[in-house]
This record gives C-alpha cells, sequence and structure tokens, in this order.
C-alpha cells in the first residue's frame, strides 16, 4: 500500500511537472507553421543556439541564448514586435524567450524541435 501511494505521489509531481515547462508568456510554432509564416510576412528570427550552428535560411541574428540582456539593443525597440526562436532542439529557445520576457518582449515563439525539427521538415538552410 505504501508503495503504491509514492508510486502515485511521484506521478502527480511528474505530470505536474510538465505541466509547468511551458510558461504562458511563450508560444511553441511547428516547423511547417513557421515556414508558412515566413513565406506570407517578414518576419524576426533569432538563432539562439550556442554553438553557433548552421541557420535557418532568413535568420536575421545569431545571439547565444545565454548573452540576451548583452545584446538587447540588436532586437527591435518595439516590445511588441513578434520575435521568433530557435536552436538546435528547443530549450534555448526557451531559455532565451525568458530573458526577453524580462526585458519587456511579449509576443514571443519558439521553434518546436529546433533546427533538428527543420532539417526533418526538409526546409531550407543558409
Amino acid at each position: 500500500m505504501k508503495k503504491l501511494l509514492y508510486s502515485i505521489i511521484a506521478i502527480i509531481f511528474i505530470v505536474a511537472g510538465c505541466a509547468f515547462q511551458q510558461p504562458d508568456y511563450l508560444k511553441v510554432i511547428t516547423a511547417t507553421e513557421l515556414n508558412r509564416i515566413m513565406q506570407q510576412e517578414d518576419i524576426f528570427l533569432v538563432d539562439v543556439h550556442t554553438p553557433e550552428q548552421q541557420h535557418i535560411k532568413g535568420t536575421d541574428l545569431f545571439i547565444p541564448y545565454n548573452e540576451i540582456e548583452k545584446y538587447k539593443d540588436k532586437f527591435p525597440t518595439d516590445k511588441n514586435t513578434v520575435i521568433y526562436l530557435y536552436c538546435e532542439g528547443g530549450p534555448m529557445g526557451n531559455a532565451a524567450a525568458r530573458s526577453l520576457y524580462e526585458l519587456g518582449y511579449r509576443n514571443l515563439f519558439n521553434l518546436d524541435g529546433g533546427a533538428k525539427a527543420w532539417r526533418k521538415a526538409g526546409l531550407d538552410f543558409e
């Protein structure tokens, strides 16, 4: 009985922890969705992976995820500008989004699966 109780508690913590991984200030976008948007409009796309990697075609900036504050003058002055972020797999994009949110940016998107997902979808790199 005690083992069952511990198992249930562990499952609750795991499920609750998963719910907190996606912050409410960050939207996730698939490679297909991002590609469609890029075909229709000019966007602000930032590669935040470190070390530097091959960039998605159309990338505006490369700024390491942990140096956002250092390069804040490279970002749009309008804090409502939509900013699309990506790294190799996703986590560094999440960290960069947190830093940008703390700087006042409110329209943040992270590429789900990062450059790996972009590559898997057969989309272009520079």
